[in-house]
């Protein structure tokens, strides 16, 4: 049996429509991405620094005794002896005693020949801070006296007790120095400085140095001190957006 044919206009009609469907379609999906295509701003990204300078107002001493004796028990109380005469010079001399903590004890066998235990070598460590600083040099000829030949004055170090006015100083500094950078660079570009987008420190002084002192051996005048001056800096990483 013959299969009937659809009639051309039906067919015509048929190819005219999805055409129709299709073409909408296609605008439907072109009004949906059609627009402005979001950019990042135009930026200025610049380091600044500050950098300010104090005079210490406080100095921290290391300070130990150390004691060799035939046995254990005798080194260490020999060198507990010593230690707490250090200590009471101390106080006596003005030194509050919540400026004085043990940073270390040790006790340590010392060898011969052939590993023979000859001795034992007792150790013990203070930290003092001393905030008086015209008083430093008589306050460690005074940890001399005490201590004797056993004392070991390991290291000083100045430092500024509350140095919040410094840093306070620094970070303005450098987020000046950042701005005048970022200005010239917009100027340079034929573009206005606009807000910040934003802004990250960094702290640039390290702690106080350490300053090495010799063996506590014939120190019993002042010891000559000189505190300087430290430096508190900061660097600043800032962006800003540019008009």
């Amino acid at each position: 049996m013959a299969i009937p044919a659809f009639p051309r206009r039906r067919t015509a009609a048929m190819a005219t429509g999805v055409a129709a469907a299709m073409l909408a379609a296609g605008l439907t999906g072109c009004d949906a991405n059609t627009g402005p295509v979001a950019t990042s701003p135009r930026q200025v990204t610049v380091v600044g620094s500050g950098e300010v300078r104090g005079a210490p107002d406080t100095l921290t001493a290391d300070v130990g005794i150390e004691v060799v004796a035939p046995d254990a028990t005798a080194a260490m109380n020999q060198s507990s002896d010593r230690q707490r005469t250090v200590i009471e010079a101390l106080t006596t001399g003005g030194i509050d005693a919540k400026d004085i903590s043990t940073t270390g004890v040790n006790l340590q066998p010392q060898y011969g020949e052939n590993s023979v235990v000859t001795g034992y070598r007792a150790g013990n460590t203070i930290q003092v801070r001393i905030r008086d600083l015209d008083a430093a040099p008589d306050r460690l000829a005074a940890i001399v006296d005490a201590g004797g030949d056993a004392t070991r004055i390991n290291s000083v170090t100045f430092s500024i007790e509350d140095d919040s006015t410094l840093v306070s100083d620094a970070r303005a500094e450098a987020f000046g120095d950042a701005k005048n950078r970022a200005q010239q660079y917009a100027e340079l570009s034929g573009l206005s400085l606009g807000s910040v987008i934003s802004i990250s420190e960094a702290p640039g002084s390290g702690p106080p140095v350490a300053v090495p002192m010799p063996r506590a051996e014939a120190m019993a005048d002042p010891v000559p001190l000189e505190p300087g001056e430290q430096t508190v800096s900061f660097s600043v990483t800032a962006v800003w957006e540019l008009n």
